[in-house]
């Protein structure tokens, strides 16, 4: 009997499929990519049509092999990738490093890991789409040429270690640009008034919207004196009830899941990043144990623009509706959305959970809190798209004086009928009004003014932030995380509570792509990229000659580039004189901002940090002595954060952490250095071993001094869990909520 050897990217996934299939099925996993271009050198000959060099990497080359050894001439072998471009261009690239003939290999592609999706994909194999190949491959190429032609020129003109990428500065322009309107913003001042009245039937308060038959606009009143003279006005005039309007709203239900819609819900409902979004997605598409042993994948493919829904899943749906919230609850007939993206062209169906009845409650046990908070948003919003809209009732209640030249006036809302809200709540709630009718009279008991201020926009989380780029058109589903990533590793952008900000270096870089090489950092140009990327994938374009449309001009503006500008605009000479030859100093740009450095270099090397006060109020001297020469310990802070050092210093070259930062916790490798806490070039917190270099030893999360009752490893305190520090252990102890 033929062997049948099926490949997926994923060893987790691979793992949940394996418990589907009959032992006629060997399930391995590729780890991803398994060729890529190098990274030392370009890997694409512009002068023969961009054709690419692969090869497979040293870290996939092990992998490879394995994969050959399970491969004879009666195997058959079944390319189980993801089905969307990405997954596409590995199963291609799977084909050529294991020299696969194309008879004996067949594609298979599923949007959920269930037993009866993974079966009826291996009843039913496809060709492979070399469309959707050439379109990530063209995708691959256009970023590699704008990565590694682009970089070594700022390296030049700015700063060794940037970096330049097609999307990502984009993403960065757009939020160096929203700064530059926070920093140019001119708050204006304004005033609101609110008066607070009482009558037979309770309180009401209400703003003052009308005056003389005029809408108060936010800038109407502007100040303090204006304010107060009319309140002075208004406190002297008897009230009544003007006027009361009821009517009834209805709330469609939302729509389904994309990967933009998702990873914007999640952020806005739990602060989630995108990359933390896609990560809980990807954990939830390729399986949990659910306490029979056997993973099961929760949710359908989470890369995708499609907002369609299977008619298995709408049937589905319905029935659990009906069954479980009433037929009050129930369209007539399904609700059936159209994809809104014209491109869409990732996998073909919404992001929904893979089985109705695995409620968010009947499955919580067996997931840790993020895991549920997310399952909980997919299954809700997914099921809530099949129920009826909501029901509200509006009244609008007028509190005028009795001469009509003043009017204040309110809302309340009731939910009448709570439609999808029963399962999928959004900040709505019930906002009664006291009983009153027309003419009946109201006493004023106190008219306040309130100073305000016009607000500045706000800086882009990641919702906003992937928001933006979907509706211009930058950008796929699989590239909104990693590009949001890729611009905080790099240093032009950082969070600041929850929000997207430049940093210095990413705001030069910005302005000097924007001045030298508009095109690369323009939206409309980024977007007709990815316009021709889908045509690509479509089959109407061969991908070599839009390249070229891409690559001659842009090559011919970068040698124009290196010759025309100086790097002297990247620098700026201070009065500070340096210590070592009495040269001026120069503040440069690095990859992690300005530094101090002598102008005379490199005949004279002295670089010293720019401090804030706030910094320098860091390097204070404390009453700690240096163990080695007595002197005092000073209060620092470096590229990892905040640590002492001998004040001595450069004769002692003393230094420890913080004593926050220890854990008193002996180093499992090594077993003669204690545990600290440390932080990373990007500001992240981790603990390491104090020996380091001797000792490499590092962990991300904190540990708990405990050991795994399973594999006697380091326990973490991961957020709210305790988890083991060996990734091959499962050991992990959930939060209970």
């Amino acid at each position: 009997m033929n062997k049948k050897l099926i490949i997926v990217e994923s060893p987790t996934k691979a793992k949940t499929i394996s418990r589907f299939l009959s032992k006629d099925y060997i399930v391995e996993s590729s780890y991803g990519h398994v060729r890529d271009l190098p990274k030392s050198k370009l890997g694409i000959d512009v002068e023969n049509n961009f054709q690419p060099s692969y090869l497979i990497p040293l870290k996939a080359k092990k992998v490879v092999t394995n994969l050959k050894k399970k491969i004879s001439s009666k195997t058959e072998v079944y390319l189980a990738t993801d089905e969307d471009r990405e997954g596409e261009a590995i199963a291609w690239h799977l084909i050529e490093a294991l020299k696969l003939p194309i008879e004996q290999t067949k594609r298979v592609a599923f949007h959920e890991i269930t037993a009866t999706a993974v079966k009826k994909a291996l009843e039913n194999p496809r060709e492979l789409d070399l469309n959707m190949v050439d379109a990530q491959q063209a995708r691959r190429i256009l970023d590699r040429l704008v990565g590694y032609k682009l970089s070594p020129w700022l390296w030049q003109k700015v700063a060794k270690g940037l970096s330049a990428g097609r999307v990502q500065s984009v993403a960065v322009r757009l939020i160096v640009e929203r700064e530059k309107e926070i920093q140019a913003f001119q708050a204006e001042e304004y005033w609101k008034i609110t008066g607070k009245f009482n009558g037979a039937h309770g309180e009401i308060r209400a703003p003052l919207t009308h005056r003389n038959g005029q809408e108060l606009k936010y800038n109407s009143l502007t100040k303090e004196t204006e304010a107060i003279e009319l309140k002075k006005e208004l406190e002297k005039l008897s009230y009544e009830i003007g006027n009361l309007q009821s009517r009834e709203q209805t709330k469609r239900q939302p729509s389904p899941l994309t990967t933009s819609l998702l990873q914007q819900e999640a952020n806005r409902k739990h602060g989630f990043s995108s990359k933390q979004t896609m990560m809980l997605a990807q954990q939830l598409y390729e399986g949990v144990e659910l306490g029979s042993g056997q993973a099961e994948g929760l949710i359908t493919y989470m890369r995708t623009d499609s907002q369609f829904l299977s008619d298995k899943f709408i049937n589905e749906a319905r029935d659990y509706i009906k069954t479980t919230l009433g037929a009050s609850y129930l369209p007539a007939t399904a609700q059936h959305y159209r994809t809104k993206s014209k491109n869409a062209q990732e996998a073909h169906e919404a992001i929904r959970p893979a089985n109705v009845e695995l409620s968010p409650e009947s499955i919580k046990n067996y997931l840790n809190s993020n895991q549920y908070k997310l399952y909980k948003l997919i299954w809700s919003r997914s099921v809530a798209t099949q129920m009826m809209p909501a029901k509200i009732n509006i009244t609008t209640l007028t509190v005028n004086d009795t001469k009509q030249k003043f009017f204040f006036t309110i809302a309340g809302e009731v939910i009448t009928f709570p439609g999808f809200l029963k399962i999928y709540q959004l900040p709505q709630q019930d906002k009664n009004l006291p009983p009153y009718q027309v003419n009946d009279p109201l006493t004023v008991e106190e008219i306040e003014t309130e100073q305000h201020f016009t607000k500045a926009p706000a800086r882009y989380s990641d919702a906003g932030l992937v928001n933006q780029l979907e509706k211009r058109g930058i950008g796929r589903p699989s590239t909104y995380a990693p590009t949001i990533s890729t611009i905080i590793e790099r240093n032009y952008v950082t969070r600041e509570e929850k929000k997207l900000k430049p940093t210095e270096i990413g705001i030069l870089v910005n302005d000097m792509l924007i001045q030298h090489f508009p095109n690369v950092v323009d939206y409309g140009f980024t977007a007709k990229m990815e316009n021709e990327l889908d045509e690509i994938a479509r089959g109407e374009k061969k991908w070599e000659p839009i390249i070229a449309d891409f690559y001659h001009p842009f090559a011919e503006l970068l040698a124009q580039k290196y010759d025309q500008v100086e790097k002297k605009h990247t620098s700026e000479i201070t009065e500070e004189i340096c210590p070592s030859c009495q040269g001026k100093l120069a503040i440069k740009y690095a990859r992690f901002g300005k530094f101090l450095a002598c102008s005379n270099f490199p005949t004279c090397r002295f670089t010293k940090n720019i401090n804030t006060d706030a910094d320098a109020a860091k390097q204070a001297t404390t009453t700690e002595l240096c163990p080695e020469c007595s002197k005092p310990l000073v209060d620092k802070r470096g590229r990892f954060g905040q640590f002492l050092a001998c004040s001595g210093y450069p004769d002692c070259k003393f230094t420890k952490p913080l004593a926050s930062q220890e854990t008193n916790i002996t180093c499992p490798r090594c077993q003669q250095g204690k545990i600290v806490g440390k932080k990373t070039k990007r500001n992240r917190m981790f603990y390491g071993c104090n020996r380091y270099p001797e000792c490499d030893f590092a962990l991300w999360h904190k540990p708990t001094g405990e050991s795994c009752p399973k594999c006697q490893s380091l326990l973490l305190q991961a957020g709210k869990n305790i988890k083991c520090s060996n990734n091959e252990c499962d050991y992990q102890k959930a939060d209970q909520v």
